[in-house]
This record gives C-alpha cells, sequence and structure tokens, in this order.
C-alpha cells in the first residue's frame, strides 16, 4: 500500500445517554438528523469535501444500524481501492476482549490498521458533532507550525468552559497549559475534540499510554497532558463557523431549528462542501389538496395531508388531514393520524400519534417519543 498523506480515524461508538429514547436502539452518529441525514453525515462529509479518502470507523454501542448505513462509503465518495471506509468495531484478541475504554483506548485497539495505511498524518474525530470544516486547511496550519500535536479549539461561553477541556495559548497559537474541565477556567478556548497528530508521535505515544497502569486512556484526560510535559510541539486550530455537539434533547431540538428560516445558522444548500448522505431512494414529497408547509424542511416519500409549520419531516413520513405539526422533527415512517396534534416534539422512527390524540405543548420542555412508540387519543 503506497504511503498516504494523512488518514482519518473516527470515533463513532457513543451512546449518547443524554438523548434519551432517540438512542435507545442506535448509536448517537446514526441517529436522523435534518430531514435527510443521519449525525454522522456531517463529518463524513467533511472527510471527502476534504480529500481525505481513508476512513478507519470505530463503532461499539448498538452498531448494526450505523454499519448498515456505512455500507462501502459510496454515498460519501469514500469508496476508492485505495482507502475507503473501513469500519472497526472492538474485537477479541488472545487476551481477551473489552469494550473501548476510552477515546485514545479506541485508537490503541486499531493500531494494526493504523499502522496498515503507512500515513505522515492522523486525524481524529469524533462522530456525533455537526458543523462544515476544510481539514486540508488545519493540516497546512499543523504543518505551518511544523506541530506534534494540532488541536482544533473554539471559544465557547465562560459560563460553558468548565464543561470542555480548555486551553491556554501564547501569541502565536501554541498550547501552554491544557485543563480538562477546569472549575476555574484561564481561558473559553475549549477543545473540540478534533485532533491532528504526527503519526509516529501518536502511535508511540499510545503504545507507552497502554503501559501505563495509572492512565484512563483518553485524549484529554492522558495523552495531550503528557505531550505537554515531555515538550512537545502542540498547537491550536482556531474554528470560528458553526459547530454544535448535540449532547442533549434541547441541543438537539436547537439544532434542528437552526437548520430553518431564510439564513439558518446552518446552511445545508451550501454546494461548495454539500452534505451527502445515504438514505434511500422514494419518490417525491406529496402535499395534500388541504395540506400546508411553512418555513420547514420536508424529505421524499412524505404524504402531508395536514398542517405542517417550522418543522424538520424525514423520509417516510405521513402526516394526515387536519392534522397540526409545529416546532417538532419527525424521524423517518413517523406518522400523524388525521386530527392530531404534534407540537415542540422529536418523534422517533416508526413512533405514531393516534387520531385526535396531543403531543406536545409549546409551553413544556421538548418531549420526544421512541421508535415505534404510540401516543393514543387522551394519553
Amino acid at each position: 500500500m503506497s504511503k498516504k498523506e494523512c488518514v482519518a480515524m473516527l470515533l463513532a461508538g457513543g451512546q449518547g445517554s443524554r438523548l434519551g429514547v432517540l438512542t435507545s436502539k442506535v448509536a448517537k452518529p446514526a441517529v436522523s438528523f435534518g430531514g435527510k441525514y443521519r449525525i454522522i453525515d456531517f463529518v463524513l462529509s467533511n472527510c471527502a469535501n476534504s480529500g481525505i479518502n481513508t476512513v478507519g470507523v470505530l463503532t461499539q454501542y448498538r452498531p448494526y444500524l450505523l454499519h448498515e448505513y456505512l455500507g462501502t462509503g459510496e454515498a460519501w465518495n469514500l469508496d476508492e481501492r485505495d482507502g475507503g471506509v473501513a469500519i472497526l468495531p472492538p474485537f477479541a484478541t488472545q487476551t481477551g476482549a473489552s469494550w473501548y475504554a476510552g477515546t485514545a483506548d479506541a485508537i490503541t485497539q486499531n493500531l494494526g490498521y493504523l499502522e496498515s495505511q503507512d500515513a505522515e498524518y492522523v486525524l481524529i474525530l469524533s462522530g456525533d458533532q455537526l458543523y462544515r470544516m476544510d481539514y486540508e486547511d488545519m493540516l497546512a496550519t499543523h504543518k505551518a507550525n511544523n506541530a506534534d500535536l494540532t488541536v482544533a479549539v473554539m471559544p465557547v461561553p465562560w459560563e460553558d468552559a468548565p464543561r470542555f477541556g480548555i486551553m491556554n495559548t501564547r501569541e502565536d497559537g501554541s498550547i501552554e497549559e491544557f485543563v480538562e474541565k477546569p472549575a476555574e477556567p484561564k481561558s473559553n478556548l475549549a477543545s473540540m475534540g478534533i485532533y491532528i497528530f504526527n503519526a509516529d508521535v501518536l502511535i508511540n505515544t499510545l503504545k507507552e499510554d497502554d503501559k501505563d497502569p495509572n492512565s484512563t486512556h483518553d485524549f484529554g484526560g492522558d495523552i495531550i497532558p503528557k505531550l505537554l510535559a515531555e515538550g512537545k510541539r502542540l498547537y491550536t486550530y482556531q474554528f470560528k463557523a458553526y459547530w454544535r455537539d448535540v449532547g442533549t434533547i434541547a441541543s438537539f431540538h436547537e439544532a434542528n431549528m437552526e437548520l430553518l428560516g431564510e439564513k439558518p445558522a446552518f446552511d445545508l444548500f451550501a454546494q461548495a462542501a454539500p452534505i451527502m448522505s445515504n438514505t434511500p431512494t422514494l419518490p417525491p414529497a406529496y402535499i395534500g389538496p388541504k395540506g400546508s408547509v411553512d418555513d420547514s424542511l420536508i424529505d421524499n416519500g412524505c404524504a402531508i395531508m395536514g398542517s405542517v409549520e417550522h418543522s424538520v419531516i424525514s423520509s417516510d413520513v405521513y402526516v394526515g388531514k387536519n392534522a397540526i405539526v409545529k416546532d417538532s422533527i419527525l424521524f423517518p415512517g413517523a406518522v400523524v393520524e388525521d386530527g392530531a396534534v404534534v407540537i415542540n416534539a422529536i418523534m422517533a422512527e416508526r413512533s405514531v400519534v393516534k387520531a385526535g390524540a396531543h403531543y406536545g405543548s409549546a409551553d413544556e420542555e421538548t418531549v420526544t417519543l421512541g421508535d415505534d412508540a404510540v401516543v393514543e387519543k387522551g394519553e
């Protein structure tokens, strides 16, 4: 295999437990988003648009749907002969089998794959974030700084800084200090969990970390502090565009709503760096004679007989006659029967709100209905 400049290792095994019923049957990266996408589509599209054609996808929690969705990587133009998508689940060895113990351990368990790629640089990514980034630009910054590690960062509100790994930097962007979830942060530059390593530095450091009985085998908790202590060249790459980590129901709902409007916070229609997906082939959406749609995204295969307002509607959804859907997110195959009302809600795949039933309220927190769940009238 010829030597590659940069390969990506995509951490996609997260459970996303704070999303509740939305991740009861699928991993967080496989959750539907934005009508026709799944969360993992955004980072895979970033790879394709940045010219990175070799991506190892590390899966773990409820991986079946994600494996099926990824397929050969063709949907993202990642099915090249000398590259493509490789699915990397935990596996048994002569010493036993275990789940990935931390973000760094996930890469460590797949060093055989990484070393076989013989790349100069390794890009570490998370499969559950929403953003559009040119990794080529980040790599150029890494090279210009002659860095051993470059960490993508962005400023966050000061009140949110204690939830992140925080970088204190010098004027040239080099990292002076890193503190994981500081109680009293000195900076609001937060790590995005996106890293570019020199491959030899990453591989050697992970092998040393694997032998450390006191390590939690985490990039933020162990690897970055170790490299700083050793005097390695660590730099930041500051990102200033849209980025969301949709880890809660509230943030997930908000991020979907930010796709709407004449000037959305995140523009799905930008052609320079398109977001690609492996969605099924379905007929066009149908709006019935008394159906109405306002400020909404409607995917293929839908039949809208009632009213949809300021909502995100995935494929194969049915909204019945005289039904009302407002400020809501409907996953593939969801059904809102005749006369039902759905407001400020998230309906997971194939869930049903029966005729005449009401689900959700504008005056309360967003409610979620799990896969195949049913809301009867009177509940």
